[in-house]
């Protein structure tokens, strides 16, 4: 067992919390229970999965733990979201990479924010530490715990332990997104992964295929990113097989076997045409009760590969080489308007909203509010979709 105040988690705690999270592609409504274990791992107050989307001002909660009363968590999408400091800058943080409020905004000036005052410290938040999952044009999803004043701020402790259950969070939204495998019938299960675009694969512990759905039946008639080798499934490059032959044996040991590494791996094409794999164990927990077919000790998604895109804050900071100091100045004009307001929003003096302004002015060849406007509507994408 982990003694209290050691920082490095047993196997067993950390090996059942995994499997917690990949049972929850099974079942959605498994994720508050399991949110509110990885609130207690990483030695948080409350914990959710959400998507932000900027510069719309818009904003929503997937799954969550109950930690954050209705009442505030209806108030922060209502009115504090777009008061938020940290909203701009966290959209520049690399999926799968934790940031807690000072990567993003130097505390002392948060503190000053009419977001902390009216809030966060209403509620005794100090803290909130979060990994992004997947990142769109303007939308990103992410996971966050919040850190209540009797914990004090993020550490390199919370940190770590975010770093250990990242992947596997990512991991297993993304193959939420793709398919609720609740049913366990075995005729409507495969009806219904016939009817996904997503190719999926059910193999055992040697890659033996036992079953695979009508997209992944198109994949290896095509015969370019994935083929049969005597039954097996196999790609045309020795190095990712090896991988491949890798993490199908762990999976069909368990959870434990996955460790720190997940099993995710890029699938590049002869035709140079890129996929992902996204390879989920089913000998652990719901997920070995409701699988069908019990020969299979593994499910493997295969999707094509889409490069990350930036969102239009980004495009908008790279294009006139704003810092983010001038990029949240710049958005909080456009939303906001007057210079007094503004300062008053960001938590920072009329004089410096001002110095940032006379700035941005001169980076973007503006004189005039009005003109920011066009700046900042000129990026604005007509494709938007979900993360």
């Amino acid at each position: 067992m982990q003694a209290d105040g050691d920082s490095t988690p047993s196997s067993e705690v950390l090996s059942s919390l995994i499997g917690n999270i990949y049972d929850t592609t099974l079942d959605r409504a498994l994720w508050p229970t399991v949110l509110k274990k990885i609130a207690v791992f990483v030695r948080g107050r409350a914990a959710a999965v959400f998507w932000d989307d900027v510069p719309n001002g818009s904003g929503d909660v997937y799954f969550e733990d109950g930690g954050i009363a209705p009442l505030y968590r209806d108030l922060y999408f209502e009115k504090y979201f777009m008061l938020n400091p940290t909203a701009t800058p966290r959209m520049f943080v690399p999926v799968g990479e934790p940031v807690a409020t000072n990567d993003l905004i130097p505390y002392e000036e948060f503190l000053r924010t009419r977001f902390y005052q009216e809030w966060a410290r209403p509620q005794g938040l100090v803290d909130f530490i979060s990994i992004t999952l997947e990142k769109a044009t303007t939308k990103s999803a992410m996971v966050g715990v919040f850190r209540h004043e009797q914990q004090g701020l993020v550490d390199e402790e919370m940190r770590q332990r975010m770093r250990l259950l990242g992947p596997h969070i990512r991991r297993a939204v993304l193959i939420s997104k793709v398919i609720d495998l609740k049913q366990n019938d075995a005729g409507n299960l495969a009806e219904a992964l016939d009817r996904l675009r997503t190719a999926i694969f059910f193999v055992d512990g040697e890659g033996r295929i036992i079953h695979t759905n009508a997209a992944g039946k198109t994949l290896l008639s095509d015969a370019d990113v994935l083929r049969a080798v005597a039954g097996k499934f196999a790609t045309f490059t020795p190095q990712t097989d090896e991988a491949l032959r890798e993490a199908f044996l762990a999976a069909s040991v368990g959870d434990a076997a996955i460790g720190n590494k997940g099993i995710s791996l890029p699938l590049i094409g002869r035709n140079g045409e890129r996929h992902a794999a996204h390879i989920l164990p089913l000998t652990s927990g719901a997920r070995y009760k409701s699988n069908t077919r019990p020969a299979a000790t593994a499910a493997v998604f295969v999707h094509k590969y889409t490069l990350e895109r930036p969102s239009q804050p980004e495009l908008i900071a790279r294009a006139y080489s704003l810092t983010l100091a001038e990029l949240r100045v710049l958005l909080a004009i456009v939303d906001i308007g007057g210079v007094p307001e503004v300062a008053e929003v960001l938590g920072i003096g009329i004089t410096t909203v001002k110095t940032h302004l006379g700035r941005i002015y001169r980076k973007t060849g503006s004189s005039r509010q009005a003109d920011l406007v066009k700046v900042v509507a000129a990026f604005t994408s007509p494709l938007t979709g979900s993360p």
